[in-house]
This record gives C-alpha cells, structure tokens and sequence, in this order.
C-alpha cells in the first residue's frame, strides 16, 4: 500500500466503492505477491465497512423524511437526533 492512499475514514460512498472495486480487481488478478494481497484484502475489509456504514447514515436520513398530507417533503430529523 502506498503512503499517497486516502484514509478510508475520509472517503464519501463513491469514492470507496471505486476503491473498492480497483482493490477487487487487484486480487482477482492474482499476480501479485502474497504481502501485498494481505494489506490489499485488508484496505477492501475497510472499504466495504465504510460503504455499509455511509449506506446505513443515508438509510436512517431518509427513514427521518416526513411527508405532509399532500406528498410533499416537510422536513427531515438529523442521524444523530439532534
């Protein structure tokens, strides 16, 4: 892994699905050396924790979404309740 790699933790959800895939694509390639392979399995461990995370935020949010008696958008509640 190189040192120029963003932290996963800073990554938005596309970001970390294109990671994801390029790390996928690595090790389906197989050509690469068995250390390598661990610390690439080990970022794509990461990544697919952080997409399941941001996806369950955007689930919450819009689980948040009122809708008025007409159908329109009255407001949305915070993740964090506040």
């Amino acid at each position: 892994m190189s040192n120029e790699e963003p932290d996963v933790k800073t990554l938005s959800f596309e970001q970390a699905m294109k990671a994801l895939e390029e790390v996928v694509g690595q090790l389906e390639h197989g050509d690469v050396a068995l250390d390598r392979s661990i610390a690439l399995y080990e970022r794509g461990a990461a990544l697919k924790a952080r997409c399941a995370s941001l996806l369950k935020e955007a689930e919450e949010r819009v689980e948040k979404i009122t809708l008025g008696a007409d159908g329109s958008v009255q407001g949305t509640a915070p993740v964090d309740g506040t």
